[in-house]
């Protein structure tokens, strides 16, 4: 943990990753977490990029909608309005600690298109300059079914290749991957994955539940991914925001392949 410890220390700027059901619903006090988090970081000097999910989940009791829409309008029309209370009260929790958020919704084309892509990291690089964080979300409003992101998982994971970040963290209502099922009484965390090969006997559940799209497995895709563009990964739970960088807590760390020098 100590060596860990020294490498978000020693980040300059650190992607940070929020899903739905750990700061919407019941969970909504959980952003006073995530900002909170934020907020250490940004005082160790080290730039900070959020993605995060919630804008429909955001919108339900506002709407009177206690599932997932299954036609595209709905979905699209939730998003449109719970992306609005999602960044209102993320710049809320902000205030707190004298930070300002900016919101940047991105699609698929953004980030394969070339000159739209250099656009987003000259966005990027000049929010970040001016002392701002970014909040980034899947532009769900005009997003088709056929070409998305499918979860924010993998925005995260573009996001951080795009940035070249020191470290992309997934906060998640689990602390770390397990074994197998975590509820199981015989199922371990992992604590360290070097490698693909350190999965393969792992059962890892796709599902999802509520208002998000992801799971442990876009999770593990995610970190993967990211891992292979030379950045490391820390997936732990949002109840663990106090605890980084510097406190023993239980997480899985998976680590950087092919790390270029700088």
């Amino acid at each position: 943990m100590i060596q860990q410890a020294n490498q978000i220390n020693q980040a300059k700027l650190v992607v940070i990753k929020i899903g739905s059901s750990s700061i919407t619903g019941e969970n909504r006090s959980q952003l006073e977490f995530v900002c909170g988090l934020v907020a250490r970081l940004k005082d160790l000097k080290i730039d900070v990029v959020v993605v995060s999910s919630g804008a429909i989940a955001s919108s339900a009791d506002l709407l009177g909608m206690t599932a997932r829409a299954t036609d595209l309008p709905t979905s699209q029309a939730m998003a449109a309005v719970g992306q609005a209370r999602l960044m209102a009260e993320y710049q809320r929790q902000f205030d707190k600690h004298d930070l300002v958020a900016a919101q940047v919704l991105l699609t698929v084309e953004n980030m394969e298109n070339p000159k739209t892509r250099s656009n987003a990291l000259q966005a990027f690089s000049r929010l970040l300059e001016m002392g701002v964080v970014p909040i980034v979300n899947e532009n769900d409003t005009v997003a088709t079914q056929e070409i998305r992101f499918g979860d924010n998982d993998g925005l995260a994971a573009n996001v951080s290749s795009l940035l070249s970040a020191d470290l992309l963290i997934l906060l998640s209502d689990v602390d770390a991957i397990y074994t197998g099922p975590p509820d199981l009484s015989d199922s371990r965390p992992i604590a360290r994955i070097s490698s693909e090969r350190d999965l393969e006997s792992v059962s890892i559940s796709g599902t999802s539940t509520g208002f998000g799209t992801g799971g442990a497995l876009t999770k593990v895709s995610a970190a993967l991914k990211t891992c292979a563009a030379g950045i490391p990964v820390m997936l732990t739970d949002v109840k663990n925001c106090s605890l980084i960088p510097d406190h023993e807590f239980n997480h899985t760390w998976f680590e950087a392949q092919n790390k270029l020098e700088s």
